[in-house]
């Protein structure tokens, strides 16, 4: 039976008896309203440690004034029996009060791969995810902790900020689970009216699209450009971005990089009514 625990002294108390049984601990960082996508990674977990504890926070400080902090899906008991049924050992579910008590003042800021892409539009964003991942990796002490590549300007992010303050865990990414029709499963999907999930699969052929076009011509630039037209044309009311990076630093690439065989990264942000979804392909792999 899963353990559910809701203090850090209970918390360090458990992990320190799997530590004394000779366990290698896994942890999932997730933020509830679990789907087959979540569940993914804490399979992959159980294939790198004996043990595996997922955490279970919706973290106020990566939403800004106005975002979906107080209407974003929660479902702890339903998350709890999902879990129970992978055979994980431990949920990590702590209140805003534990996890930023009174008088907390400290963050942690990651530059590189968090400049452009999601900061041009949500500029508190990584902001808030570096430094509740710091906390959760200090206070799990994992082996390897994994997190989803379908937010993976936040991996690269989450990977830098482990090696830059060497923290003594191995980031594993876990691959996007889609629906049948292609969408990127997202716990933020419930949003979406029945009108726009029609709509909403086009944002993975669009980019499949533009994948093959920037490897047909070399021109990342005409393909973004190109790929936020089709976007328009399918049904989104707003193109945050469609840009075409390096696969590691998320720099911009250029022409003669995409020939030379460069590992690249297409991301997307794109609205449909209230509701903002993210996706991105390795355009090498279409």
């Amino acid at each position: 039976m899963i353990e559910t625990v809701r203090s850090l002294n209970t918390l360090r108390d458990s992990i320190s008896r799997h530590r004394a049984a000779g366990r290698r601990i896994g942890l999932v960082p997730t933020m509830g309203a679990l789907h087959e996508g979540h569940l993914t990674l804490v399979d992959i977990a159980g294939k790198h440690a004996d043990d595996v504890a997922v955490s279970l926070f919706v973290n106020p400080t990566q939403f800004a004034p106005g975002e979906d902090l107080d209407r974003y899906p929660r479902d702890e008991d339903g998350d709890r029996a999902k879990l129970e049924e992978r055979g994980t050992s431990l949920l990590w579910a702590p209140g805003p009060e534990q996890m930023y008590p009174d008088g907390f003042a400290t963050s942690v800021s990651v530059d590189g791969p968090s400049q452009g892409l999601e900061t041009d539009y949500r500029p508190h964003f990584f902001g808030g995810v570096a430094t509740v991942v710091t906390k959760l990796l200090l206070q799990v002490l994992p082996d390897v902790a994994v997190f989803g590549e379908k937010d993976y300007q936040q991996l690269q992010v989450i990977r830098r900020l482990v090696r830059d303050l060497d923290i003594p865990v191995e980031v594993i990414g876990g691959p996007t689970i889609r629906e049948a029709d292609g969408l990127a499963m997202s716990s933020r999907n419930a949003y979406l009216s029945a009108e726009h999930r029609t709509i909403a699969p086009a944002l993975k052929r669009i980019l499949d699209d533009t994948g093959r076009h920037v490897l047909a011509t070399n021109d990342g630039e005409a393909a973004e450009a190109e790929a936020a037209r089709s976007l328009v044309s399918a049904g989104f009311d707003k193109v945050d971005y469609v840009a075409l990076r390096h696969a590691d630093s998320l720099k911009p690439v250029t022409g003669d990089e995409i020939e030379a065989g460069a590992p690249l990264r297409l991301l997307a942000a794109a609205h449909l009514g209230t509701t903002r979804l993210i996706d991105n392909i390795d355009p090498r792999s279409v």
